[in-house]
């Protein structure tokens, strides 16, 4: 046993140090997001960095923690600037917007639900002009499609809601501009309610039926985003139709949902950070938008609700779940 570890430690110990060497070393990819629920967006984003030539553990490292804790981005966006990593990737609108104010010299890949000029991350889209680009995807601009749907299938809802998280007013003040023109463009009346919290949630929806509320839109907001689950089986349990953006919401058992994959919105944010990670420059990457929507009924809770759902609805539904 002696005479073993004197032949091989030598050999060994270059080998271990310069293996911890390497790790030190590589380029870092922080993730500054607010999602809890991530693990298929984050494989899609892995797959496309993969595809760029870079792996987790093999030639970058990705750092990525995630709380839901909206107070805490500027601070963890200011760490990252600090250590200076070579690529922040901020999943979030909020996210974006904190990694902006944190750094004007490290690369900033985002993916956001609103217009990325109005909200100053970029000059244009087409020159992005400075440290940050990413992907645009459809949010807001859905909010009045959305109403109109589930108008459609609830029609005797004369008054509908619009659940928000107010600590992300970048995204919840636009879309609650909509939906109030939207509403009344249908004569229906709208209340705006908000949650930032599962125990909110749970008040908010004990609150609906007071309100005589008929139907529920739900906003694409991180906070809300991860906890579709809770949100679906709290819409079931007080017999409330609910429409939301993304698969999620109606795989978990939400009535519908109408927007964009996002996913998409990962795998070009993967690409855009391999291209930055081998030497491109974000200024010289255009903002990519999402355009493509797609929607999800759940029939099987369309029954529950004792809603009949039209079958134009259901002739324009990319997934119909049974």
């Amino acid at each position: 046993m002696g005479l073993g570890g004197g032949l091989f430690a030598p050999t060994l110990l270059p080998v271990f140090a310069a293996q911890a060497q390497q790790q030190r070393s590589l380029p870092v990819v922080g993730l500054l997001s607010l999602a809890t629920s991530f693990a298929g967006r984050l494989e899609a984003f892995q797959q496309s960095l993969s595809e760029a030539g870079f792996d987790d553990g093999r030639n970058v490292t990705i750092e990525n923690s995630w709380d839901g804790q909206y107070d805490r981005l500027p601070a963890r966006a200011a760490d990252l600037a600090r250590r200076r990593v070579s690529v922040i990737v901020a999943t979030s609108t909020p996210g974006a917007l904190a990694a902006k104010a944190a750094t004007s010299t490290v690369p900033v890949v985002f993916s956001v639900g609103v217009d990325p000029v109005e909200a100053g991350l970029v000059a244009s889209l087409s020159r992005p002009g400075g440290n940050l680009t990413g992907v645009s995807i459809l949010n807001v601009e859905l909010g009045a499609k959305q109403l109109e749907l589930l108008h459609e299938v609830v029609p005797t809802a004369t008054k509908v809601a619009l659940l928000v998280n107010p600590t992300s007013p970048a995204l919840a003040d636009p879309l609650s501009r909509q939906l109030q023109a939207a509403a009344k463009r249908l004569a229906l009346k709208l209340a705006v309610v908000q949650a930032k919290s599962l125990g909110e949630l749970e008040a908010v929806f004990a609150s609906l039926r007071e309100q005589q509320v008929g139907a529920l839109v739900i906003a694409s907001d991180p906070f809300l985003n991860s906890h579709s689950d809770e949100i679906a089986a709290l819409a079931l349990r007080n017999a409330m139709p609910t429409m939301h953006q993304y698969r999620e919401f109606p795989a978990a058992g939400g009535l519908m949902g109408y927007g964009g994959a996002i996913t998409d919105s990962y795998r070009l944010v993967g690409e855009y950070t391999g291209r930055i990670l081998k030497g491109e420059k974000p200024a010289d990457l255009p903002v990519q938008q999402l355009t493509k929507v797609e929607l999800i009924v759940n029939l099987r809770t369309a029954r529950a609700l004792g809603l009949n759902v039209p079958l134009a609805i259901i002739g324009r539904a990319d997934e119909v779940i049974e």
